[in-house]
């Protein structure tokens, strides 16, 4: 299973185990460039030229894929198509899951480097924007530009950001002249939909409320760690589910519940090892793997931590 579940929201890029760690520093290559060297076939880039270097690809698809990525000059975006895949990108700092499905979106940020495991044959289309444009979209819209980060989604529901790269994959491979312009313009929506949804200042994290993370979102939160026991929940993961940074989810979290996400991860842990542990037919060895820990001894600790007693202790009292 990797990484032990309840350890990940806590572990830094120096804790991690060596295959998710990067190679020594290098200059950033270009993006296609780089993506080509993984894939079973290069991104189909589109000719002519876009301001600010943006390069754009029409519809295509590519295999499965299990390999290092390193980091990539520019900002990288996909949309997807046709039937879903699940997908993980593993990065020095987090894990962050999803599924390709229409009306989602993944962000690579510049610079961002790890590990991807894609399950099976997908349909993308691609926007490679420098950081530069992405910048002068902040500086237009009145943000700003000087601590600009985007943020790294994997399969990130985002319909408007979705349908403009559709648009945008479309008219990457007409004929027509006059697409230009409406390419452009485009491209200027959708840097303005990241800056607005997607960065470490957008709209949808600017301002919260007093009481913390709205109840529907506390409540997706939950259902989540609830559907991903048997795995580690990364908290990027989490955030991501509701379109805030590291910081600020882990703010709003705490204010709407009283708890941090690690806290509660570990009490839905915990509530579904009681429910498992009436079942004398189960051993504790699988319990333990189902509620996302990786020996009986680490689950048996967390247990005796939470509840007062050990796994074997609670069922016998049953």
């Amino acid at each position: 299973m990797g990484l032990a579940a309840v350890d990940l929201l806590s572990m830094t890029p120096a804790m991690m185990p060596p295959e998710l760690t990067p190679p020594a520093a290098i200059s950033l290559g270009d993006a296609p460039a780089a993506l080509a060297t993984i894939l079973d076939r290069a991104p189909p880039v589109a000719d002519g030229a876009l301001r600010a270097a943006t390069r754009l690809t029409g519809q295509w698809g590519h295999g499965a894929l299990h390999d290092y990525l390193p980091g990539m000059n520019g900002h990288v975006l996909i949309t997807y198509y046709g039937a879903p895949q699940e997908i993980v990108w593993r990065t020095p700092e987090a894990r962050l899951a999803g599924t390709t499905r229409s009306g989602t979106l993944t962000i690579i940020p510049e610079g961002v480097a790890g590990r991807w495991d894609i399950a099976g044959p997908i349909g993308v289309s691609h926007v490679f924007l420098s950081d530069a444009r992405l910048r002068a979209c902040a500086e237009a819209i009145g943000g700003g530009a000087g601590e600009l980060e985007l943020l790294a989604r994997v399969g990130f529901d985002d319909p408007i950001a979705a349908r403009l790269m559709e648009m945008l994959g479309r008219e990457a491979v007409t004929a027509d002249p006059a697409a230009r312009l409406f390419v452009e313009q485009a491209t200027d929506l959708l840097c303005t939909q990241l800056v607005r949804g997607h960065s470490s200042f957008g709209a949808l994290q600017a301002e919260l409320p007093k009481k913390g993370l709205a109840e529907r979102h506390v409540r997706r939160v939950g259902a989540y760690m609830r559907e991903h026991l048997a795995r580690e929940i990364g908290l990027d993961e989490l955030a991501g589910l509701t379109g805030l940074s590291r910081y600020h989810f882990c703010r709003a979290f705490r204010l709407a519940t009283g708890r941090t996400p690690h806290d509660a991860l570990v009490e839905v842990r915990m509530e579904r090892a009681r429910d498992l542990l009436a079942d004398p037919a189960l051993r504790i060895t699988d319990i333990a793997l189902a509620v996302g820990y990786e020996t009986p001894s680490a689950f048996a600790a967390g247990f005796r931590k939470t509840v007062g007693v050990t796994p074997t202790a609670f069922r016998r009292a049953l």
